[in-house]
């Protein structure tokens, strides 16, 4: 970085004012370290978070590997580096929600699973499984694409909470739109499963929809 001034670099700006004084494109020209052939790292910094759009650093978790690096300037290495910070964001952000975790209380299990789901860019469906204490024992994947009656059947979905000796469980899938507001397909499948867990003794406890930092609860909005 030659050509920045000393007192504007980066490094030396977080060692002077701490790293809360550092821009989107400061901190990740900090953890990319280098830059590339004729450009410094916080250009390339820069370019990168034009490449993930209006969301600016956010749009960072939106990036696979090979997205990276069709990006000039970016290898293999520097996108790993990339898809680890993406990573290691999520996870800080679902474990300062940990200690507050409830299974009885929406709020709490939609905060813990936020970052996990609203950057996905297609619909997934999470099944959590609790034992009788509401204790997670167990929680999986169990579609990706459309939430649709006719593609999620009660019958797989209660084929995992059986062998994991489940007493209720609580569903959960995302709307790449951010807008959580249920479909009615959601709804259709949410009464199946309903159904089907009460003539085999598994409660359907709720069905949580994530959005962009905001969720629905089946529960909370009484259509349980």
């Amino acid at each position: 970085m030659k050509e920045i001034p000393e007192m504007e670099r980066p490094y030396e700006k977080c060692e002077r004012k701490g790293a809360g004084s550092l821009s989107d494109e400061e901190l990740l020209a900090v953890l990319l370290r280098t830059g590339t052939h004729g450009e410094n790292a916080l250009s390339l910094a820069r370019r990168i978070l034009y490449h993930a759009g209006e969301t600016g650093i956010l749009g960072i978790h939106q990036f696979n590997l090979e997205r990276l690096q069709k990006i000039k300037g970016i290898g293999k290495v520097k996108a790993i580096q990339i898809s680890c910070i993406s990573e290691l964001a999520k996870r800080l952000a679902k474990a300062s929600y940990q200690d507050t975790l409830s299974f009885s209380c929406p709020e709490t299990v939609a905060k813990y699973y936020m970052e996990d789901m609203r950057h996905e860019k297609q619909e997934q469906m999470k099944l959590l499984m609790l034992n009788s204490r509401a204790k997670l024992i167990g929680e999986t994947n169990i579609s990706k694409g459309t939430v649709n009656a006719s593609l999620i059947t009660p019958r797989e979905l209660f084929i995992e909470a059986l062998q994991k000796n489940a007493v209720s469980i609580i569903i959960m899938h995302n709307h790449p739109s951010g807008d959580p507001t249920p479909s009615r397909e959601d709804m259709l499948t949410t009464k199946r499963i309903l159904d089907a867990g009460a003539l085999i003794g598994i409660e359907l406890l709720d069905h949580i929809i994530i959005g962009n930092n905001c969720y629905i609860s089946f529960r909370e909005e009484g259509m349980l």
